[in-house]
């Protein structure tokens, strides 16, 4: 297994995989307007500060974190905002060590923190705990409807 950080040549890629995860259990998105994906995944991709990276089985690609580099009064932190592995290869051991490699490059690049938000209604967040993320008291996440 390697970890890349993922290119622009890679958009289709990621496109596939994120769908693939996405659009079926547990998380059952409606990704069907392409239009839509190609903006939020541009969104995450496309900026000074995104930094994708992609866990590959040889030349395939099975996972994908798509984050950002944010700096902050606390230090230099590593916001993931998506992160999944291929439906075929979920329930391995993949996504932990994804994640552990996605830690050691970024403690290695000098940043302090990894950052990410889930509900706590599905199985993401029982994998983030286990893997010794833990809530962020007095945290909120709010949102208001236009």
């Amino acid at each position: 297994m390697t970890l890349t950080r993922l290119g622009t040549d890679k958009y289709n890629d990621i496109k596939l995989l994120f769908k693939d995860v996405f659009m079926n259990p547990p998380w059952n998105d409606d990704w069907s307007n392409d239009a839509q994906l190609n903006e939020y995944l541009l969104d995450l991709t496309g900026n000074r500060n995104s930094y994708p990276l992609g866990l590959y089985d040889g030349d395939k690609l099975i996972g994908i974190s798509l984050g950002s580099i944010m700096h902050w009064c606390t230090g230099t932190e590593y916001y993931i905002y998506e992160f999944c592995i291929s439906r075929e290869r979920q329930g391995q051991g993949l996504g932990t060590q994804f994640l552990h490699m996605i830690e050691d490059y970024m403690r290695d690049m000098g940043l302090d923190h990894i950052f990410l938000q889930t509900e706590n209604s599905v199985p993401a967040y029982r994998f983030y705990t286990k893997n010794g993320f833990s809530e962020l008291e007095g945290h909120v996440s709010l949102v208001k409807k236009l």
